[in-house]
């Protein structure tokens, strides 16, 4: 029994270090989606030749990247000052913010899903995804000046 309770203990220490900074963490998390999606639009765009097992891959990896996302961990009160372009309507709506949120990761599921068998499919996938992305941005994201 004893071992049992370090190990729960153990486990949810490291739950809680997961996300120690969650600004660091969330910053981490959106340039590896932007890495995936940047390699999934190479390919839509013709720049990369197109490779079924490839893009699944690729989409399989987006989907894990999405899950991965916490919203009350990595948006805790307070983490909107600092090195951060999430704007403070992420914390003024932030049932809105996770309806978007909840959006794209229902967009991609659908996405690895019906994996697409040519181009022109995945241009309809990235199309949706970047549709999902771009309302985010431009509804809870400060611009870089």
């Amino acid at each position: 029994m004893r071992k049992l309770v370090i190990a729960i203990s153990m486990l949810t220490f490291a739950g809680s270090a997961a996300f120690a900074d969650p600004i660091l963490d969330r910053q981490a998390l959106m340039k590896e989606r932007g890495k995936i999606v940047g390699g999934l639009a190479k390919v839509a765009k013709g720049e990369d030749p197109f490779d079924a097992a490839a893009v699944l891959t690729q989409l399989q990896a987006l989907q894990a990247n999405a899950e991965k996302l916490d919203v009350d961990a990595l948006f805790p009160a307070g983490s909107d000052a600092g090195d951060t372009t999430a704007g403070p309507k992420i914390w003024e709506d932030m049932a809105g913010f996770k309806a978007t949120e909840d959006k794209y990761l229902a967009d991609v599921k659908a996405a690895t899903a019906a994996a697409p068998a040519d181009v022109d499919a995945l241009k309809g996938q990235i199309n949706t995804l970047g549709g999902d992305c771009g309302t985010c941005h431009q509804t809870y994201r400060v611009k870089k000046g």
